[in-house]
């Protein structure tokens, strides 16, 4: 492990290059807690993950872990240079301070009734729906349960499709978003708009999560 740490390269979000995790730790502000990785098919698809936006605003480099192996070098690393891995669709990404995350439970807590509605609409699609403390321009994402990335269960699936592995699906949304304020105007005044809306959100969820579409005739026809 130690040997061969040092020779693996990945695509920086930042730098738009291979790099090593040398290079990567040595460029990391002093702040910055964790080495950041996305997994997923191309390049061009994780640069536009929902997720990467506040860590591009927070000036947080991500690497691209585009290669069915990638994902599984984390596990087995560990860390490197003491700094533990971060998958940023999946992960606590560490940069919310005990203020903002106590302004999100608020938030949480207000908005419990609309949660609730989401959850109860979609059922067992999904095993939780909580706001989101990432999300910045977009009204919402999908992030996969602990234990088990997206990227995981597409793997799984490929080499032994009987087992039916599947990550648990958590949908995440953007309180701050004019959709979010649409959706909670719906729930109060108008359930089968909600329930067009809650489909809508959840379908652009799984799309951005590059995960395929239950029924995309039912998607198109809302």
């Amino acid at each position: 492990k130690e040997l061969l740490q040092d020779l693996m390269l990945f695509w920086s979000s930042r730098e738009n290059k291979l790099v090593s995790l040398k290079e990567y730790t040595e460029a990391m502000g002093e702040e910055q807690k964790y080495i950041y990785f996305a997994a997923g098919e191309s390049r061009e698809r994780l640069a536009q993950l929902p997720q990467l936006e506040l860590l591009r605003e927070k000036g947080c480099d991500v690497l691209f872990f585009t290669e069915d192996v990638d994902e599984f070098i984390p596990q087995t690393l560990q860390k490197y240079a003491e700094k533990e891995f971060r998958n940023i669709a999946a992960d606590d990404l560490g940069l919310t301070s005990d203020e903002e995350k106590k302004a999100i439970e608020e938030k949480q807590e207000a908005a419990k009734p609309t949660l609730d509605f989401i959850k109860e609409t979609l059922g067992d699609k999904v095993k939780e729906v909580r706001l989101s403390a990432a999300l910045k321009s977009h009204p919402v994402c999908l992030a996969p349960e602990a234990g088990m990335s997206f990227e995981m269960e597409k793997y799984f699936q490929r080499m032994s499709p009987e087992m039916g592995v599947k990550a648990g699906r958590i949908l995440e949304l953007n309180a701050a978003h004019p959709v979010f304020a649409a959706l909670q105007l719906a729930v109060a005044q108008d359930k089968e708009k909600a329930e067009k809306y809650v489909r809508i959100l959840y379908a652009q969820a799984l799309l951005m999560a590059d995960l395929p579409l239950e029924n995309p005739t039912e998607y198109t026809d809302l």
